[in-house]
């Protein structure tokens, strides 16, 4: 296959090659913004996106802008970045070049793969046109039409059984997207929609919360665990846990309890399995990383974990190619304290940022001649909003944890979330958006664009080539 350099001006700065604008990647640019050097940032898309508050455009609670900004305004006033529009599917790591899908060759003297990550479904790909994921706002659009339409349709349908799968809507998956997407559908069904439909209550409809271990955010101490399974079932959740989904297919799914579960074929026996009824599944269940590490494996040899994550340096540099470095959910990185054992580092957004940061730090210290430092990642603790006037906080503090729940919970979250939202307007839209949602109830970011639905990468025949690229990180 031929390829051609994409157009660059002549310079003899070092030339930085970064794939993906998410937060590993912006954080590593902007930390060269006063560096002696050309810096190119190539994604499938436009726009950097927030994606802890996708759920939230899946959701009608806010619109697509609110939560993402044109990479080209980002780095307006930073003139030693170029922002190129593109998919990268090769790196020739002996020639130092990236190749991207039209064909075009980025050379690199340094390279920073920050490309993110995508929905896993651990071997059954078949199921992502059943119970897509949220990682772009193409798919947020896409769960969002799905439910919406459940409802328009559930209007029209007369039959109670096929009324009863319209409106039972399937969240697979007790992480804090799980959580939040859950808790959030409840409140739609009993605050934002009663008195709008003529021929059934909207109230009615049946949200469940599929996890398959033992409890819900996991991530955090089982004493905010229960917690937030107690105010997900004051929101009307119906919260399964011990539920390993077997199949999932356009009628619904199948589910084996490895626990006593409400509903199964047997109730009461440990491995029953039954089937539930919906026409709207939601996958929150897994991630993997980006094919970009599956490439780096085979032209460096470097180890990849089940998940397809990059196993890198301390210094999160690629193993034998000190100029490549991966960061982000695409690394399978460890966080390097004094003496203290390696620890693995979350794939969490924060963690996202201060990997991109400390890329760049190490990146100065090479071209300085100076020796890398190992990656400390600062765990600041994890965060999960229920619902309205619910959420849960686990903080990391110098004194010791700092662990609370309900009202001050959410507040404690909206904060912080509109703090780290990317420029101002986001924040004042969100804000506002935000404040509307809490006094009236309603969603106006309840559009149906189009009644047809969308397919996803993960949905597209292997054959089938892209129609565009879709939002998200390259």
């Amino acid at each position: 296959m031929s390829t051609t350099h994409a157009p660059s001006p002549v310079s003899a700065r070092p030339r930085i090659v970064i794939v993906g604008c998410g937060f590993g990647g912006l954080e590593a640019a902007r930390a060269l913004a006063d560096a002696d050097v050309d810096i190119t940032v190539v994604d499938r898309t436009n726009h950097h996106l927030f994606q802890p508050l996708l759920y939230q455009v899946a959701t009608a609670g806010l619109a697509s802008p609110a939560i993402s900004a044109p990479i080209r305004r980002l780095f307006r006033e930073q003139r030693n970045v170029t922002s190129l529009l593109g998919e990268v599917v090769d790196i020739d790591t002996q020639g130092q070049a990236v190749l991207l899908q039209t064909g075009e060759s980025l050379p690199y003297d340094h390279l920073v793969v920050a490309a993110g990550a995508t929905h896993s479904y651990f071997g059954r790909d078949e199921w992502a046109a059943h119970a897509p994921g949220i990682k772009t706002l193409a798919d947020a659009t896409e769960v969002r039409r799905r439910i919406l339409m459940a409802y328009e349709e559930a209007e029209r349908i007369h039959d109670p059984v096929q009324r009863e799968a319209l409106l039972t809507f399937v969240v697979i998956g007790g992480g804090p997207t799980g959580v939040e997407m859950a808790g959030t559908l409840a409140e739609i069904s009993r605050r934002t929609l009663p008195g709008e439909f003529r021929h059934f209550e909207p109230s009615h409809a049946h949200v469940l919360l599929l996890e398959g271990g033992s409890r819900v955010l996991q991530a955090m101490p089982p004493e905010l665990s229960r917690r937030a399974e107690e105010q997900l079932k004051a929101l009307g959740v119906d919260v399964r846990t011990g539920a390993k989904v077997t199949h999932i297919d356009e009628q619904g799914l199948e589910v084996e309890t490895a626990s006593p579960a409400e509903g199964a074929a047997a109730a009461g026996e440990a491995g029953a399995r039954y089937t539930i009824r919906s026409k709207t599944v939601i996958w929150a269940a897994g991630v993997a990383a980006s094919p970009l590490g599956r490439i780096l494996q085979r032209h460096t040899g470097c180890e990849t974990d089940r998940a397809g994550r990059v196993t890198v340096e301390a210094d999160l540099s690629l193993p034998g190619h000190p100029e490549v470095w991966v960061i982000g959910d695409l690394a399978a990185a460890r966080s390097h304290h004094g003496n203290e054992l390696p620890k693995p580092v979350p794939g969490v957004s924060p963690a996202a940022k201060q990997m991109g940061r400390h890329a760049a730090a190490n990146l100065r210290r090479r071209l300085q001649g100076q020796a890398t430092l190992p990656f400390h990642y600062r765990d600041y603790g994890n965060l999960a909003t229920i619902g309205r006037n619910s959420a849960v906080v686990d903080l990391t503090s110098p004194v010791g944890p700092i662990r609370f729940s309900g009202w001050t919970a959410w507040l404690f979250w909206l904060v912080a979330h509109i703090y780290f939202l990317i420029g101002f307007r986001n924040r004042l839209m969100v804000l506002f958006d935000w404040a509307s949602a809490y006094w009236s109830s309603q969603r106006y970011a309840r559009i149906i664009a189009n009644n047809e639905p969308h397919r996803s990468r993960a949905a597209r025949a292997p054959d089938q080539p892209p129609a565009a690229p879709p939002p998200g990180e390259a």
